[in-house]
């Protein structure tokens, strides 16, 4: 599946937080997820601030996992540690089944990489965290994330991406720049497979897919797209609960029951056990 990744010319990739959303995302029609660690952990109740442990995460990739059969990219945060840990890291989430892993350059306490108060390690902890991370992987992407332009300017977060790419990532992801002229110049002066970060209600306006795809970015993820929509419908919708007692002014907004089956594969597990039932008669 890390060839989807690698041979695809141009991917959108939608944000997921639990097996029922990747199944979504691919019966839609999506080649590839990305498990974001802002939806994860706000799924989970708790902040952005690489407090998630590796055992909570493997879980859910290995839940992802069992569900679907499209590439799964991961958010690892930094690594969950230095260099060592990031070899560690590597293993156990590609043992899971993910075929492509974020690591950024934050110091830990991470914050997300569009607000404030961030801090850059130096670039050869970097470096020696990457090469820690292609040590450990099997067949999966190594995707080096810079978040150095908040800190120290669009100049450093360039140098830092050529850096990161002689050491041997697979692709690179450029946080937060603040304009579309900003991409389109760390795509000219970073010859390498980019990643594209579309978040919401951060630091960089909101650029379409396609233009993305015309400035030579290989991939662009909407990490927290999909959460936001869903955490705002289930808000809505419980207050109506509370107001008025009862869901039948809701009845138009909510997936029916036959569609909610069809994405978890319902129908075939009935039909499987009404298959199992009869082969059991014949014994």
């Amino acid at each position: 599946m890390s060839e989807v990744l690698r041979k695809s010319d141009f991917l959108v990739i939608p944000g997921v937080f639990n097996p029922f959303t990747a199944l979504l995302a691919q019966k839609v029609g999506f080649k590839a997820v990305y498990l974001s660690g802002g939806a994860l952990t706000s799924s989970l109740g708790m902040p952005d601030l690489g407090i998630i442990t590796l055992d909570e995460l493997a879980w859910m990739v290995r839940r992802i996992r069992e569900v679907t059969d499209i590439p799964i990219i991961v958010d690892a945060d930094t690594g969950f540690g230095e260099a060592v840990n990031v070899y560690r890291t590597v293993k156990v989430l590609e043992s899971a089944g993910a075929n492509a892993i974020q690591i950024e350059d934050q110091v830990l306490p991470k914050k997300c990489g569009h607000l404030e108060g961030k801090e850059v390690v130096r670039p050869t902890d970097m470096v020696l965290k990457i090469k820690a991370a292609l040590k450990a992987r099997k067949d999966m992407l190594i995707i080096a994330r810079t978040d150095s332009r908040a800190i120290y300017g669009l100049d450093d977060a360039i140098t830092r991406a050529q850096i990161y790419l002689e050491a041997g990532a697979d692709v690179i992801f450029p946080e937060a720049l603040e304009s579309k002229e900003e991409f389109e110049r760390f795509a000219r002066e970073v010859r390498a497979p980019l990643l594209a970060n579309m978040t919401e209600f951060g630091k960089t306006p909101l650029i379409s897919a396609e233009e993305f795809k015309a400035m030579g970015y290989k991939y662009v993820i909407f990490p927290v797209t999909i959460f936001r929509v869903a955490a705002k419908a289930m808000k809505d919708a419980l207050e109506v609960l509370l107001k008025e007692g009862t869901q039948k002014n809701l009845m138009d907004k909510m997936m029916t029951r036959k569609e909610q089956y069809e994405i978890i594969n319902y129908y075939f597990y009935e039909n499987l056990d009404r298959e199992l039932a009869k082969e059991g008669v014949k014994s």
